[in-house]
C-alpha cells in the first residue's frame, strides 16, 4: 500500500466513511473499495477519517475493519490506517515478546526514528498498553542486547548538524580501546552509541576510520 498515491482530487471524508460503511455492510466485504479508499490517502487524511467515522457512526474505524475482514489482509489494512507512531507502537510491542535474533523491528525504530518520533512512539505504546515501551523492552529482551537497545529507545538525542570534532577524535580511540578487548558492551561504549547525536556519531565513525584504517564495523 506504501507505493499507492494519493489523488489530485480526494473526496470529501464524508463520501471516504459512507463509501467505508458501505464496503463493512451486506454480503461479503467489499476489499476493493477499502484500498481505493485507505490505500490512497496519506496519515493525516486517514486520521481524519478515523475521526469522522467515529463520530459519525459512533464506532471506531479500526474496529469496524477487524469485525469483517480477517487474516493478513486485516493486518495490512489496520497497520496502514494507525498514525505513524501507532503503528510503531503495536510492533514494537509485538516484536518486543517475541524472540528474533537482533530484533530488527526494535532496532529500527531505536535507531532510524529522530527524537520527536521516538517520544511519540513512547506516548502511543503507553496509550495503547498502558505500559512503558521501556519496560517492556527491559522485560522481554536480555544479555547485552538489552543494555544497549533500553538506553536507545529511552533517549532523545541533539538532531542538529553541529559536531565537536576534538570530541568525536577522543571518542573513536575509545571506543577502538574497548573494540580492541572485545569489551563490546562496556558501559562507555553504550554512552557514546545511546546519547551522541546521528551527526557526531557520524563523525566519530569517520574518525575512527581515518585512524585506524578500517570501518568500525570491520573487526
Amino acid at each position: 500500500m506504501a507505493t499507492l498515491k494519493v489523488p489530485s482530487n480526494v473526496p470529501a471524508l464524508a463520501d471516504d466513511c459512507d463509501n467505508l460503511r458501505k464496503a463493512f455492510q451486506g454480503w461479503g466485504t467489499n476489499e476493493a473499495l477499502i484500498i481505493s479508499i485507505l490505500g490512497h490517502r496519506d496519515a493525516s487524511q486517514r486520521r481524519a477519517i478515523r475521526k469522522h467515522y467515529a463520530d459519525t457512526y459512533g464506532e471506531e474505524l479500526l474496529r469496524s475493519i477487524t469485525d469483517e475482514i480477517s487474516g493478513d489482509f486485516e493486518r495490512a489494512v489496520i497497520l496502514w490506517t494507525l498514525d505513524p507512531a501507532e503503528r510503531d507502537a503495536v510492533l514494537a510491542n509485538e516484536t518486543a515478546r517475541k524472540w528474533h535474533p537482533g530484533n530488527p523491528v526494535l532496532v529500527e525504530i531505536a535507531c532510524a526514528r529522530g527524537s520527536k518520533q521516538l517520544f511519540a512512539v513512547r506516548q502511543a505504546y503507553h496509550d495503547r498498553f498502558k505500559r512503558s515501551l521501556e519496560e517492556d523492552v527491559a522485560s522481554h529482551v536480555t544479555g547485552d542486547f538489552r543494555k544497549l537497545l533500553v538506553p536507545l529507545v529511552s533517549s532523545h538525542r541533539y538532531e542538529g548538524p553541529e559536531v565537536n570534532t576534538r570530541l568525536a577524535h577522543s571518542e573513536a580511540k575509545l571506543l577502538h580501546q574497548k573494540i580492541e578487548h572485545k569489551a563490546y558492551a562496556d558501559d562507555e561504549v553504550i554512552r557514546i552509541l545511546t546519547t551522541r547525536s546521528k551527526a557526531q556519531l557520524l563523525a566519530t565513525f569517520n574518525n575512527y576510520n581515518d585512524t585506524f584504517g578500517h570501518p568500525i564495523t570491520k573487526i
